[in-house]
């Protein structure tokens, strides 16, 4: 039986150039402390080229685990997650979500990169909720909540933990509302105060 976290191949296809957004978005974090290993970087562009049809899923699957292995190669938690990112990215061929393992993963580095921790992760994640099409939100819709399947990366595992849960809790809230962007008092937070804030659990 398919899991739920697979979706389907054109879905996969879709959300992919949003994960890839996500782990190129923090990639610098990466590359200034390892700047000649293209591992991640390729991996994006790998993810990328899978959202445009150019690569197929059965090969994607077969190198999914290439940039997950830079992580070893540096030694910054803002580095070792931003490899990470890039490898969530390149594993939605795999299922599709990994897009919101990439997208945990970019947050996750994006916080111990600036002095604000838990500011800078909110910050991301609004990022990366301005960069949600309506067919990505659609496909991510599809996925269940974070810890309710245990058949895939959403079960309650690695991603259920931490920075990497609150961020999937976040972005599933979010991008579970209709009204997000429509909420009366332009912050997107949905609850009409003007603050934004309800990123953080």
């Amino acid at each position: 039986m398919v899991s739920a976290q697979t979706l389907t191949e054109s879905d996969r296809r879709v959300v992919a150039a949003w994960a890839a957004d996500c782990a190129e978005h923090v990639l610098p974090l990466f590359e200034a402390e390892a700047p000649d290993d293209d591992r991640p970087r390729d991996a994006v562009r790998r993810a990328r080229a899978f959202a445009r049809g150019e690569l197929d899923a059965a090969g994607e699957i077969r190198r999914r685990f290439v940039a997950g292995r830079a992580a070893q190669a540096v030694a910054t938690p803002a580095a070792v997650a931003a490899a990470r990112a890039a490898a969530q990215a390149s594993g939605v061929a795999h299922m599709g979500a990994h897009a919101l393992g990439a997208a945990a993963y970019a947050a996750k580095a994006a916080g111990p990169a600036e002095p604000r921790l838990q500011a800078a992760v909110d910050d991301e994640i609004r990022w990366q909720l301005d960069h949600v099409t309506p067919p990505v939100r659609a496909a991510l819709r599809r996925l269940p909540a974070l810890g309710s399947d245990p058949s895939g990366p959403l079960g309650a595992g690695l991603l259920a933990t931490g920075v990497l849960g609150t961020t999937i809790r976040a972005l599933q809230r979010a991008i579970g509302d209709e009204d997000e962007h429509e909420d009366g008092d332009g912050d997107g937070d949905g609850d009409g105060d003007g603050d934004g804030a309800t990123l953080s659990p």
